[in-house]
């Protein structure tokens, strides 16, 4: 059956994988940028899926990060990785959760980070973020229990994206290491031991949203090589 699945920062990236193996499934796929839905509008949310219609799965994807110690941290960068980490999540959600649980069956799933389990350096808005979008799901999952409808979450270490690029590029920088390096230093972060490519993300993402995932709900699968054990 043909499912409607909407993916938000679903036109690079993790997104796009995601919203290509969905598509590859023979699924209606809206794959979302900035300029369909700014995710951190109540009002631009609500018009979006106004628009889309019922929606079986609901990919949170859209994310932003920042890197800095926390004394030369930003309010500014705080304010944006909480608005579209957390509260875009919890905008979209809210949105599409209703309609799921009169139907009885649907999907959330939510792309977080192995930020939102554990602390790193210099990136506290990301990982205060990435912690809330994780603590947001369990709570869905909570209210979602014993339904049709669930609502997991995945947790990549680095992933090859643009926004890995640049944190590369601002490591390159402050460190005056080559790009190579660099990589080197982040892939070495993960007992994987290498960047992950989004089509890995992608597929985590497709299984938590499969018919046979139904009894799976609340939980996070880790994505780097057996660091974080749960």
């Amino acid at each position: 059956m043909m499912r409607t699945v909407v993916v938000t920062g679903g036109t690079k990236g993790i997104g796009a994988a995601v919203a290509a193996r969905f598509e590859a499934a023979g699924d209606r796929v809206l794959a979302v940028g900035r300029a369909d839905c700014d995710v951190t509008d109540e009002d631009s949310v609500r018009e979006f899926f106004d628009r889309t219609g019922p929606v079986d799965v609901l990919v949170n994807n859209a994310g932003v990060s920042a890197s800095a110690p926390l004394a030369r941290s930003t309010l500014t960068d705080w304010r944006e990785q909480w608005q579209v980490n957390a509260t875009g999540a919890f905008l979209c959600t809210r949105a599409v959760v209703p309609g799921m649980r009169e139907r009885d069956r649907g999907r959330v799933v939510t792309v977080a980070s192995t930020a939102g389990h554990v602390g790193y350096r210099y990136t506290t808005g990301y990982t205060a973020s990435k912690h809330a979008a994780v603590g947001l799901m369990r709570a869905v999952a909570a209210e979602l229990a014993g339904t049709g409808v669930t609502a997991n979450a995945v947790c990549p270490a680095f992933v090859r994206t643009a926004m890995t690029e640049r944190s590369i590029r601002r490591i390159a920088e402050r460190t005056g290491r080559g790009e190579a390096d660099a990589e080197a230093a982040l892939a070495a972060a993960a007992p994987l031991g290498r960047l992950l490519e989004p089509e890995e993300v992608a597929f985590a993402v497709a299984f938590l949203a499969a018919e046979e995932a139904a009894a799976i709900n609340g939980q996070t699968i880790v994505l780097d090589g057996g660091g974080i054990q749960l």
